[in-house]
């Protein structure tokens, strides 16, 4: 396994952007997610921003994993959809303009046997944002986790190859009682980015829980594996969380290191 390149999400560090900069690169992270809902938004970033913005990171010896847009709803819903799908695609000039491929949200309610007649707006949707992302050079990844990884495979065989990706999130999968093993065979090859999470499910009550990396669920050695057996080679990005989320994020890239 050749070595792992993390990243970690910055807003999880609870900083300003140019602390958390600093302290991302002072954990030893080869990268960051921005969040472009919160301090990144492309509004706020005129050409001087960005330009700051990418002096930073070469400074700092960062790049960007990828941009997270996550959305209240999905693609499938039809409120207030035209401005969800302009302002991902804004997020998805953000993301080509700092080199990152991945934009990250959840695309939806994906139904068991999905086509054109049980998820003809959301496939129209993402038909319409794949050739966007085209056009731009970065590409919406599908965040796994609500449903299967067999089920959200089954959505994007509805769309042209190579047009939507996926961001893999072991712990959401883990935390919903899905197996991640099984997502990454079925998703393999559409995996853009990976954020670096673990969780488990209470059978008996039926509830989740996201945990520190080599806690839950998930198997990361069998992982990893399996990831280099489809060609994976993006970042891993972790999420601090916790009262102390430099610490979280030390304890997780360490643990990312040893494997």
């Amino acid at each position: 396994m050749p070595h792992l390149k993390i990243g970690i999400e910055l807003a999880g560090l609870g900083l300003p952007p140019k602390e958390a900069l600093k302290s991302a690169a002072d954990l030893g992270a080869d990268a960051v997610e921005l969040d472009a809902r919160g301090q990144f938004a492309p509004k706020s970033l005129a050409e001087t921003g960005l330009r700051q913005l990418r002096k930073m990171l070469a400074d700092l010896h960062l790049r960007v994993a990828a941009v997270s847009f996550r959305t209240r709803r999905g693609y499938d819903s039809p409120a207030d959809l035209e401005a969800r799908v302009e302002a991902t695609k804004a997020a998805m000039r953000l993301a080509a303009r700092l080199g990152a491929a991945a934009v990250v949200n959840h695309v939806g309610r994906v139904p068991s046997d999905p086509n054109p007649s049980t998820a003809g707006l959301l496939l129209e949707v993402l038909a319409d944002l794949a050739h966007y992302g085209n056009h731009v050079g970065a590409f919406l990844a599908a965040e796994t986790g609500s449903e299967p990884g067999t089920q959200l495979a089954r959505l994007m065989d509805c769309l042209p190859e190579g047009t939507i990706g996926v961001d893999f999130n072991p712990g959401n999968l883990a935390a919903a009682g899905h197996s991640p093993t099984e997502a990454v065979a079925a998703l393999g090859p559409r995996i853009l980015h990976v954020h670096a999470t673990d969780g488990f499910c209470n059978l008996a009550t039926q509830r989740g829980e996201i945990t520190p990396l080599g806690s839950g669920a998930t198997d990361f050695p069998s992982l990893l594996a399996m990831l280099d057996e489809h060609g994976y080679q993006g970042h891993f990005t972790i999420s601090p969380h916790g009262p102390d989320p430099q610490a979280s994020a030390a304890l997780a890239i360490d643990y990312l290191r040893k494997l």
